[in-house]
């Protein structure tokens, strides 16, 4: 009736069977792990951009103040001198 080959590859297709089982299952489990850490990756990434975002505004507008105060110095010069060279055509 049932030869002993017979018994020997019904016991390796029952334990196959029963590791690829596990072996799914660990799967959908690394599977969901990684979704879970790509979404706090992703998490993490937008709110380093809101940081850069809200950090690069006011540097932009120090910046736009520090030129503002360049230019402003260099055209008091350049009236310090006209007035010079004014007062001194109406000394002479």
């Amino acid at each position: 009736m049932v030869d002993t080959a017979q018994i020997v590859v019904l016991f390796v297709v029952v334990a196959l069977s029963a590791l690829l089982l596990v072996l799914g299952v660990q799967v959908f489990f690394i599977l969901k792990d990684l979704r879970r850490a790509v979404t706090k990756a992703n998490k993490v990434l937008e709110d380093t951009s809101v940081i850069t975002e809200s950090v690069s505004g006011p540097i932009s507008s120090l910046s736009t103040l520090t030129s503002g105060m360049k230019i402003g110095a260099s055209l008091l010069g350049l009236l310090k001198k006209k007035s010079k060279f004014i007062k001194k055509l109406t000394e002479d």
